[in-house]
C-alpha cells in the first residue's frame, strides 16, 4: 500500500495474529489484568480520579509562578535530561502512527477488530494525507496548480506582538477555524499545532531546494515525490537517533538497533501493539507540564509581555483566544517560540515532567468530554487498559524475563488489589520512577516502545532503512539531524 492512502478503503494490512486489522497484540497469550467488573473499574476511577493518587496536586492559581517555584510543582519535579517540547513531538508521532476514533470505554474491545485508521508507518501521512490528488484542501492551489507545496496561512496582526516584528504563521483552517490537516488530533493544543505546521514548512523549504537541484528536469509530481521522500527520511532520522534514545534510553535504543526486536514481530505488515498504543506509549502524559511560556511575546525578560498559559483551563474565556493553549484557534499571540521547548544553546529552554505516576492536575479536568464520561486523563487511560483487556506489568515483565517490581514499589495501589496485577499504563510509569529515575522508561516499558517504533522503520518498505540503511542526513551538521534542524530550516525559530 502506497503511503498517504490510509483512508480510501483499501484492504487493511494483516498483522501477526490478525489477517485484516491494523491492531493486535504482542503479547496475545497472557490474560488480562483483571475481569471487567463494577469493583475493578471502582477501583481504577479512584485510583485516576482529581486528587487521586495519580494527581500531582499542582497549584494551578498562577501559570506564571508554576514555572518559576517548584514548590508549586512538588510533587511533579522536571524531568532534568529532556526539555519540554519532547511531550509534544511525542504526540505529534504517535498521531502518525494510530488513529482509532471508534472505541469506547463503557465495553470490553478486541484490539484485533479495531481498525487502525493510520497506516502503522512513521511515513507522515498525518501530515500529506492523500497527497494532492486526494487531499487537495492541505496544498496550496495558487503554487504549481496545488500539486507540490503545503498549505499555510500567516497569522493577522501577528507581526506587532513579536520581538523580531515579523508575522508568524498557523495551520490553514476553514471560516470556523477548523484545521485542514491530515490529523484534527494535531490542533489539540497550540504546541502540537505549531509543531504540526513546522512541519509544512519544512517540507516547503525542502521543495524550495529540491526545484532548484531537478526541478528542470523532473515532473512537479517527481518533485513533490522527492521532497516528500527527504522530509519523511529526516523525520525518521531524528525519531530514531534524538527522540528514542531520549526516551528509552541511549543503551537499550543501541541494543535494539544493533541486535534485533525480541518480541515485536509480524507475518505480512507490521501492526500496532495494544501493549503499545494503550499502555506503554502513553508514558508521554506523565511529561505535560501545568503551564508553559508559549511565547515571548514582545520581550525576551518581561513575563508579563510574553504569552505564559496553563495547558488546558476549562474556565479560560474568550473562545477567539482562550488564556490556556487549547488547540482550535487563531489570534495574534498564539503561536510558538521555540528556543522554549528545544535547547537552542541559549539558556531560555525548559524541561518536561519526569516520567512517572504523578500527572500534571490540568489533566484530570480535560475539555469537550461527552455527559457521564470520565473526564480526567488518568481514569481513561486505566479503564482503556481494563477495555482492551491488557496483561498486567507483571505479566509482561515476566514474559520478558526482567526484574519484576516488588509490591512494596506499588503499594500506593495495594487498596485497590493491583499491586500485584498492575495495570500496564500505570506499571510502566511506576517502573520508569523506579528504573529509570523518571529520566527515561524502563526495561518494560522502554522494550516495548523501542522495538514498535524501531519496527515500524524496519518494516517500511519506503523507510531509508530499508531503502538506504547507510543514509546520513542532508541537513544539520556533523552528519546528524535533530528538531533545532528541522525548525531552523523550517524558518519557524523566531530572533529574540
Amino acid at each position: 500500500m502506497g503511503h498517504g492512502n490510509a483512508d480510501l478503503g483499501l484492504t487493511t494490512p494483516s498483522s501477526t495474529f490478525y489477517e485484516q486489522g491494523r491492531f493486535g497484540r504482542m503479547f496475545p497469550t497472557l490474560a488480562p489484568f483483571a475481569a471487567d467488573t463494577p469493583s475493578v473499574r471502582a477501583a481504577l476511577i479512584d485510583i485516576g480520579k482529581p486528587g487521586g493518587i495519580m494527581d500531582a496536586g499542582d497549584d494551578l492559581t498562577d501559570p506564571l509562578a508554576l514555572l518559576a517555584n517548584a514548590a508549586l510543582s512538588a510533587d511533579n519535579p522536571d524531568n532534568p535530561t529532556m526539555t519540554a517540547g519532547f511531550t509534544f513531538l511525542g504526540q505529534f508521532i504517535d498521531h502518525d502512527m494510530t488513529f482509532d476514533p471508534t472505541s469506547s470505554l463503557a465495553r470490553r474491545q478486541d484490539p484485533e477488530a479495531i481498525r487502525n485508521f493510520r497506516i502503522p508507518a512513521l511515513d507522515l501521512d498525518n501530515v500529506y494525507g492523500g497527497g494532492p490528488g486526494v487531499s487537495p484542501a492541505l496544498y496550496d492551489q495558487s503554487v504549481d496548480e496545488g500539486r507540490t507545496t503545503m498549505l499555510v496561512e500567516e497569522i493577522p496582526g501577528s507581526a506587532a506582538v513579536t520581538i523580531d516584528g515579523q508575522p508568524r504563521y498557523d495551520l490553514p483552517r476553514n471560516s470556523q477555524n477548523v484545521a485542514l490537516i491530515g490529523d484534527p488530533r494535531n490542533d489539540e493544543n497550540l504546541v502540537v499545532s505549531q509543531l504540526h505546521l513546522a512541519f509544512l514548512k519544512f517540507h516547503n523549504a525542502v521543495l524550495t531546494d529540491v526545484k532548484a537541484a531537478i526541478g528542470a528536469t523532473h515532473t512537479l509530481e517527481e518533485v513533490f515525490e522527492e521532497t516528500q521522500r527527504i522530509v519523511r527520511w529526516h523525520y525518521q532520522w531524528l525519531v530514531l537517533h534524538e527522540f528514542l534514545p531520549a526516551t528509552i534510553g541511549a543503551t537499550l535504543a543501541h541494543d535494539i538497533a544493533t541486535n534485533g526486536r525480541k518480541f515485536f514481530a509480524w507475518r505480512n505488515d507490521p501492526y500496532i501493539p495494544v501493549e503499545f498504543s494503550v499502555a506503554a506509549y502513553r508514558f508521554g502524559h506523565s511529561q505535560v507540564r501545568p503551564s508553559y511560556r508559549a511565547n515571548f511575546g514582545t520581550s525576551a525578560t518581561t513575563p508579563a509581555q510574553q504569552f505564559i498559559a496553563l495547558i488546558f483551563d476549562p474556565a479560560a474565556a474568550t473562545p477567539a483566544d482562550p488564556g490556556d493553549l487549547r488547540g482550535g484557534c487563531r489570534a495574534p499571540r498564539r503561536f510558538i517560540d521555540w528556543q522554549t521547548f528545544f535547547d537552542f544553546g541559549d539558556g531560555r529552554v525548559r524541561r518536561n515532567k519526569k516520567i512517572d505516576t504523578a500527572l500534571s492536575s490540568t489533566l484530570f479536568h480535560l475539555m469537550g468530554m461527552g455527559t457521564g464520561t470520565p473526564d480526567s486523563l488518568a481514569t481513561r487511560n486505566l479503564l482503556r487498559n481494563l477495555t482492551m483487556k491488557l496483561p498486567s506489568g507483571q505479566a509482561v515483565a515476566r514474559a520478558m524475563q526482567v526484574p519484576v517490581l516488588p509490591p512494596s514499589a506499588l503499594s500506593d495501589v495495594a487498596a485497590q488489589g493491583l499491586d500485584e496485577r498492575t495495570p500496564l499504563w500505570f506499571y510502566v510509569l511506576r517502573e520508569a520512577h523506579k528504573k529509570g529515575q523518571g529520566k527515561r522508561l524502563g526495561p518494560v516499558g522502554g522494550r516495548i516502545v523501542g522495538e514498535v517504533i524501531q519496527g515500524l522503520i524496519e518494516g517500511d518498505s519506503q523507510s531509508y532503512l530499508t531503502q538506504d540503511p547507510g543514509w546520513t542526513p542532508d541537513y544539520g551538521t556533523g552528519g546528524d539531524f535533530r528538531m533545532v534542524d528541522l525548525l531552523t530550516k523550517a524558518g519557524v525559530v523566531g530572533s529574540l
